[in-house]
């Protein structure tokens, strides 16, 4: 009999078994739950603390997803041979995780919450990140913390005009859409996609489509928590002290002051304004545990003040209408020595974009569980403290710099060329210099900017806006282009960019329970106007890409070679071709085909390396004069190199119309000299001439000499007159 008391859901889930299994593996968990999708296994653990840290007014949830070598049967790089710190995939799906969990615990809830999602299984099919986000939900439900869920999520692809649910990765190569959706019964919480300029009907139906698809797993995890489940923990209470001091800053005026503030349309002001009625709130307190909820009471005063002035008036913080774009500015060439750079102004939101180009040489190398492969294209954000007037901790990008780099990132990429028609390596670094929302979508708009000044060959220019969202019982109103403080107090964050043809990158974040199908499908016709707006305005900085790159980038010139001549275009150990890049100052790329990417600012040292490259590949032809140099002298002639690193031989014989004595007496080692291929003998071994070629001019005088001679044969055999 065994030690274990498992529990076990299984269903057919988009043609393949899900598994969730409970009871055997991490039973010192509040709640642990192993999923099973095709050959694709993740662990998922729950833990709360029992207690709350004294003084914390937020809820601090951690989400770790971690994969481990072993599950595709790898051991780790590096020199430790260990996992280390999260790869940029591993701090992508902990927040997507994060995501659509978070806004589901229970108001109030603040003891410290741990969930780990560990990849214990990968079968290079099924991505273990929509497996990890349904474990996650399901060891929350068994957990007993309060958490209302549960949640699902599916992949969502769009192949050949038709969805496809949770697409395998050889199909998802030939999908327009790899969206992921996340949500509960009711409706969706959270969507994170890259798309190939698809429409927003398209992209609202793979959105439903999703949400549709994933209710069987939310059907699944309830029957799982109704065997497994442990006693629920008891849902925390508000203190007393939160309604008392609540009563006490309506008593004085507080709501009236904050309205006051809030009026000032710009943000350093009305943060100064808001700053002080808050202070003067709080000194009105000598409870210490009054003092305590007085935060949480002054926020729950400024979201009733904002919210409610939007929901009564339609004008917002800013003086703006539910629709209006801030005013934009953009600019582009704004550093001299860039491939290609952009300043975005959108309000109080500003983004440095640069673009810089480089060769196959720079592009990343990413050693994944599916195997390692080469990025050419890399976007990457950073938000220094100075950017929102604060004095801060500089250190190594975090989770939200890595995860709007990447939306950024997703919202570019199918715009760019294909690696075959423009073969460079393009990093885009986005360096946040002003924030007052969405300075995600300000990349975007930025980094399209900077590539078309770097002569990126974008068939259409990118932009993104985010739209909030303010929603009260049945009232609703939709924001376009939000400020930071109508994200902190909204109720949704989404996020669309695309080009005027369609969308290509869509996220979102719901801090409500669920939002509607109507709300999504006006937001998406919202957000087109919006970004149509801001492409308009993009286009006075610059509206298609420069007809070249910059003179400050590379030029790639691109050479095919036979396959069989690759080794010696490379050499012993590499010695050809790093020879040739030292004395030509160029970069070369050479592929498994035979092509070879020769890359140089300068256009001479380029050509020169090609000229190289083909000298050593090409094959001598009989009569043809070629250009050499004078390795070796011998006493029966002279081996001459040419066409890169042929060797032929001249013999004493064809040094000279005139005769030679001695080798010695007409060349020397190093001596530049033209040779013409006469032939080649029965070990393949190459015969030059020198006399047959005119040294001054190359030309050559082989039929020159031959008329000489018939001239001289001719003027011999003829009579004399005196004979005749």
């Amino acid at each position: 009999m065994s030690m274990f008391k498992t529990f076990r859901k299984e269903l057919n889930w988009g043609g393949r078994k899900l598994v969730l299994e409970t009871g055997k593996i991490a039973r010192q968990a509040d709640g642990a739950v192993l999923v099973t999708y095709g050959d694709t296994t993740v662990l998922c653990t729950v833990v709360a603390a029992k207690s709350i840290r004294p003084g914390i007014d937020f809820f601090p949830l951690t989400v770790n997803y971690q994969e481990k070598a072993f599950a595709a049967g790898k051991i780790p790089g590096g020199f430790f041979k260990r996992e280390g710190r999260p790869s940029e995939k591993e701090t992508l799906v902990s927040r997507l995780i994060d995501r659509p969990i978070r806004p589901l615990f229970a108001d109030g809830f603040r003891n410290e919450t741990q969930v780990v999602c560990t990849v214990l299984s990968h079968d290079l099919e099924n991505d273990p990140d929509i497996v990890s986000m349904v474990g996650s939900s399901a060891a929350l439900c068994i957990s007993g913390v309060p958490f209302m869920g549960p949640i699902a999520a599916a992949r969502v692809g769009y192949i050949d005009g038709q969805y496809v649910l949770n697409p395998v990765a050889e199909d998802l190569k030939k999908s327009q859409l790899d969206l992921v959706v996340a949500g509960t019964v009711e409706g969706v919480l959270m969507v994170e996609s890259e798309a190939q300029q698809l429409s927003e009907d398209v992209m609202l139906g793979a959105v439903m489509f999703g949400h549709r698809e994933f209710q069987p797993v939310i059907q699944a995890i309830i029957e799982l928590a109704e065997q497994a489940a442990k006693e629920p923990w008891n849902l925390p209470e508000a203190p007393p002290e939160k309604a008392i001091v609540r009563e006490k800053f309506l008593s004085a005026g507080i709501v009236a002051e904050l309205a006051e503030a809030y009026r000032n349309v710009v943000k350093q002001d009305r943060y100064a304004k808001v700053g002080e009625v808050k202070k003067k709130a709080i000194a009105s307190l000598t409870e210490a545990s009054e003092i305590e909820v007085a935060g949480s009471v002054l926020k729950d005063l400024e979201s009733d003040v904002v919210r409610g002035n939007i929901l009564k008036t339609g004008i917002r913080i800013d003086g703006r209408d539910t629709k209006t774009v801030r005013p934009i500015e953009s600019e582009v060439g704004v550093l001299p020595r860039a491939h290609g750079s952009a300043v975005f102004t959108r309000g109080e939101t500003q983004a440095l974009v640069v673009a810089t180009l480089g060769t196959g040489q720079d592009e990343q190398i990413i050693d994944a569980l599916a195997g390692e492969y080469r990025e050419h294209f890399m976007l990457h954000y950073n938000f220094p403290p100075y950017s929102v007037g604060e004095a801060g901790r500089m250190g190594s990008p975090g989770r939200r710099e890595i995860g709007h780099g990447k939306l950024a990132w997703r919202a570019v990429r199918p715009m760019l060329p294909a690696k075959e028609a423009f073969p460079y390596t393009i990093r885009l670094v986005s360096e946040i210099t002003e924030s007052n929302g969405s300075s995600s979508m300000a990349t975007v708009c930025g980094s399209s900017l900077a590539l078309m000044d770097a002569g990126v060959p974008l068939p259409f220019p990118v932009a993104g806006i985010a739209m909030g969202l303010i929603k009260e019982d049945s009232g609703f109103a939709v924001l376009s282009d939000i400020l930071g403080d109508e994200d902190h107090l909204g109720d949704m964050d989404f996020k669309v960019a695309g080009s005027a043809n369609g969308i290509t990158a869509l996220q979102m974040d719901i801090k409500i329970t669920s939002i509607t199908e109507e709300i999504m499908k006006i937001a998406l016709a919202q957000a087109k106007d919006g970004r149509l707006h801001i492409l308009g305005e993009m286009g006075r900085g610059i509206d298609h890409a420069r007809d070249s790159v910059s003179s400050n980038a590379p030029r790639i010139t691109t050479i095919s070679i036979p396959k069989d001549k690759i080794r010696e275009v490379i050499g012993t150990g590499g010695k050809v071709i790093r020879e040739i890049c030292e004395q030509t100052g160029a970069k070369i790329d050479i592929d498994d085909d035979g092509t070879i990417k020769v890359a140089s600012v300068d256009g001479d040292a380029a050509q020169r390396a090609i000229d190289w490259i083909r000298g050593i590949v090409a094959e001598p032809e009989l009569g043809v004069v070629y250009n050499g140099k004078v390795v070796k002298v011998v006493d029966f002639g002279a081996f001459v190199n040419f066409l890169g690193s042929r060797d032929g031989l001249v013999h004493i014989s064809e040094l000279s119309r005139e005769r030679v004595g001695k080798v010695a007496d007409v060349l020397n080692v190093g001596d530049g000299v033209k040779v013409k291929v006469l032939g080649f003998d029965d070990r393949g071994k190459v015969k030059l001439s020198m006399k047959c070629v005119n040294q001054e001019t190359g030309e050559d005088i082989t039929a020159q000499i031959e008329a000489e001679k018939a001239a001289g044969r001719s003027g011999r055999d003829r009579k004399p007159e005196s004979e005749a």
